[in-house]
């Protein structure tokens, strides 16, 4: 491939051609990974429950997850697969999806994007490490706090236990670390948004009222109701927010340069022996 992207193009079926020729490689190497995260699928799982776990010792002996479905455990541990998958394969997706579109950029525009590249997948780590090292722990402890341990029918109250099913606590779990690995996405969408130029800098500082509303609806929505898990997310992203700021301000400045450097249109000659 040329750098100068107007030597690149290439008919609409070839672009066809191409896009399924990089789906088709995304694809394989998903389906590769997961029947390797398969074989791997228990182990997975036990490092996915291990908040659960360290926070049942402290409740007492003899706790124990259930599933109550003859298939509910099967297609659990089908999950881990394709969720672990998902992760090793992200960066094979994210070079495919490079390979799509650097074609039809100029240099300077590569520069610019490489960045971008990088920052999306440990944004989403960190959103991840933040659900499972600080977000998952609190709500667990939230939600088993409402246990009690009554009694019996002779004292006047049963007792309250959580037996958690495999399915759902997966199920919680993968949310939270999807819903906050997608939330950390918001400075490279923004700063994408701000380099092609729909949104700037300055509407980002004018409307951070409206932001810091949204960002607390958001939380609320996707974490648990306690609400140490609400700003375990909503602060981060409202730094992000600010984060967001200085990078589409770094991105116009540079986006007039990219503009200046990019090659104008040959002037067409006149032959004067004509």
């Amino acid at each position: 491939m040329s750098e100068d992207p107007d030597s690149n193009k290439m008919p609409l079926l070839e672009h066809l051609i191409e896009l399924r020729k990089r789906l088709m490689i995304s694809a394989v190497a998903f389906v590769a990974a997961f029947i390797l995260c398969y074989f791997y699928a228990h182990q997975i799982y036990a490092v996915l429950e291990r908040p659960l776990a360290d926070i049942l010792a402290t409740h007492g002996t003899n706790r124990r997850m259930i599933y109550t479905a003859p298939t509910e455990a099967f297609f659990t541990f089908l999950q881990v697969a394709a969720f672990a998958a998902a992760f090793l394969c992200f960066p094979v997706w994210a070079m495919q999806l490079w390979a799509f579109i650097a074609p039809g950029l100029y240099r300077q525009e590569k520069r610019a994007f490489a960045p971008f590249m990088v920052a999306t997948p440990v944004l989403f780590l960190a959103g991840a490490a933040t659900v499972y090292f600080l977000v998952l722990p609190m709500a667990l402890r939230f939600f088993l706090s409402f246990e009690t341990f009554g009694t019996g029918i002779s004292g006047g109250e049963l007792p309250i236990q959580l037996e958690a099913k495999v399915g759902e606590y997966l199920a919680l779990v993968m949310k939270l670390i999807f819903a906050f690995g997608i939330a950390y996405q918001m400075p490279v969408l923004l700063t994408l948004l701000a380099r092609v130029g729909i949104i700037s800098s300055a509407d980002l500082k004018a409307k951070r009222r409206y932001a810091i509303v949204g960002v607390f609806i958001v939380a609320a929505v996707l974490t648990p109701p306690d609400i140490a898990s609400q700003l375990s997310l909503a602060l981060p992203m409202l730094i992000l927010y600010e984060v967001s700021i200085f990078s589409c301000r770094w991105v116009e400045k540079g986006r007039q340069e990219i503009d200046d450097a990019k090659p104008e249109d040959p002037v067409e000659e006149t032959d004067f022996n004509a």
